[in-house]
This record gives structure tokens, sequence and C-alpha cells, in this order.
């Protein structure tokens, strides 16, 4: 009978401890985590990048460089993936607004068609400031710049929209 009881408290024990010590590496999980989602970026970060790859697109686009256009586009719905982490709320209005507002863009550029490319453009510009307006962001205005974000791509190599590696 002592036997049993001595052995009852050993694992008694050892359930203790390892349950405690679960609960101990539960947590430092959970701040290991926590760290990582901090260093993510957030919303501003990738939103730089948006603009960029946006402002490339349309010096693309007007050079008749489609494969660049739509890779731009592309990488510009990429560049929005951390928030889907860090900024969940924000990033389903991001998501949104790419398959709803910008899939005209998209369109345009599959098509290569210029005249409609630049008046889907200006919409955007015109639906990214009210955006901004709504959220709070009315400081942050979106105007076509008069060059190109990345002055270090040749924009008027004439490619298909299609030629975007999937």
């Amino acid at each position: 009978m002592l036997r049993k009881g001595k052995m009852l408290v050993v694992v008694g024990s050892l359930l203790l401890f390892g349950t405690a010590t679960l609960v101990h590496a539960e947590e430092d999980m959970q701040k290991q985590v926590d760290a990582v989602k901090a260093a993510i970026p957030k919303f501003a970060i990738p939103m730089r990048e948006v603009g960029d790859r946006f402002q490339n697109m349309y010096y693309a686009a007007k050079g008749g460089n489609w494969g660049l256009a739509f890779y731009m586009s592309k990488y510009m719905n990429g560049a929005m993936n951390p928030a889907k982490l860090t900024k969940p709320v924000e990033y389903a209005d991001w998501a949104n607004f790419y398959s709803k507002t910008f899939d005209p863009v998209n369109k345009a550029i599959l098509a290569q068609d210029v005249k409609s490319f630049e008046k889907e453009y200006k919409a955007v510009i015109k639906n990214c400031n009210e955006c901004h307006v709504a959220m709070g962001y009315g400081f942050i205005k979106v105007k076509q710049l008069k060059a190109p974000a990345d002055q270090g791509i040749d924009y008027s190599i004439k490619s298909k929209s299609t030629d975007v590696p999937k």
C-alpha cells in the first residue's frame, strides 16, 4: 500500500511538473509569436511599395510594356500580404479594393487597352483618396507622378500582359 502511495505521489508530481512545463512552454511560444508578429510590417510599409508599383504600372502601360504593368499589379497586391496577419481588418478592405475596385485596371492591362487603362487608373486614384479620407488618413493624397517611382527600369520594352510568369 505504501509503495502504491509513493508511486501515486511520483506520478502526480511528474504530471504537475509536466503541466507547469507545458504552460511555461506555451507562454514562451506565444511571446515568440508576438515578437515575430511585431517585427512584420503593419500597413504603412507595404502600402509604400503599393504606391511605388502603382506609379510604375502607369509608365509601363504607357510605354507598351504590358508585361511589366501586369507584374507591377500582381506584386503590388502581394506586397500587402503581411497585413493579413498584422492588420486583418484593413487587409480585408485592401482585398476587397483589389478584387473589385482595382479589377478594371487589371482588365485594361490584360486587354492592353491604353485608353481604358488611363480612365480606370485615374478612377482608382480618386477611389484611393476617398478611402484615405474615410479611414482618417486624408493627409495622404495620391497623385500621378511626372515620372515613374523607379527610374532604373526600362518602361518602353514592348511586352504582352501574358508574358508574366505564373
